[in-house]
């Protein structure tokens, strides 16, 4: 009965971390193609028990959205999404309370993305 119990856990261990590495190359590789449109912000809000929201912004040199990355879940399966909303439109124009009015976790991330980052 232990053995059986060891082996099931094992079992899990190694399927968490398959499926772990899954999910952080496809987020990776969405990530190295929004670093190619332009500079790059990122923020992530996060809650212990809470589904977690990671937002990243490429903007062009005319300060305009090139790119979008929204990766929002409590599982490995999230996935990469655009946020078609942010498209195109300048820097300045962003509020995150207009964007995600009901989202709370995905305003948190938007507002530190648009933050400057000091190197």
């Amino acid at each position: 009965m232990v053995s059986a119990l060891i082996t099931v856990a094992a079992i899990a261990w190694i399927a968490q971390l398959a499926f772990g590495g899954w999910q952080i190359r496809r987020f990776n590789r969405a990530f190295d193609t929004l670093c190619q449109q332009g500079r790059v912000g990122g923020g992530r809000a996060a809650g212990r028990f809470r589904p977690r929201a990671v937002v990243a912004i490429a903007v062009d040199e005319h300060d305009r959205v090139s790119g979008t990355l929204l990766m929002k879940g409590l599982t490995v399966f999230a996935r990469p999404q655009k946020i078609p909303a942010l498209e195109g439109k300048l820097l300045q124009e962003l509020r995150p309370d207009m964007i995600f009015p009901h989202d709370p976790l995905c305003r948190n991330a938007l507002s530190l993305a648009l933050k400057p980052k000091h190197v």
